[in-house]
């Protein structure tokens, strides 16, 4: 596992202030299906989904994609907000995403078809939570 020696997550000896790396490490458990998750200190269970004969209890790799993405959404708007002097006050972002295994986008892997994401501002107006998340989009 990595030791990033009291540094932030990400930080990256001799490297720019601009550069980042994260890892994470998964590894199989006792129960088919189950897996067992780390990155730095922090440890999670995540199940391959019913339809594939896991155990489907705990978050499924797509929906552990899908909040990923969606709580880079949540942080980038809020530090952009702070940077812009924005009076911010709360951000939610609803995620979804569909795949289709009888009718993939590409044949060489499994890729969502459909990716939608709404976002929720509040203390902003219109025109800065646009500005907010077209800076998203663009990250």
């Amino acid at each position: 596992m990595a030791n990033f020696g009291g540094h932030p997550p990400g930080y990256i000896p001799g490297m720019s202030s601009n550069q980042r790396r994260w890892s994470a490490h998964a590894r199989s458990t006792d129960i088919f299906g189950r897996v067992l998750c780390s990155t730095r200190d922090q440890h999670f269970v995540v199940d391959g989904p019913v339809q594939n004969g896991c155990p489907g209890e705990a978050v499924t790799p797509g929906e552990l994609f899908l909040s990923s993405v969606a709580a880079c959404g949540v942080e980038l708007v809020q530090v952009f907000a702070r940077q812009e002097e924005v009076p911010l006050r709360a951000v939610q972002v609803e995620i979804s995403g569909e795949l289709d295994l009888d009718d993939p986008v590409r044949s060489d892997v499994t890729v969502f078809r459909r990716v939608h994401l709404d976002f929720a501002l509040e203390g902003t107006s219109a025109e800065q939570a646009e500005l907010l998340v077209k800076r998203f989009k663009g990250r």
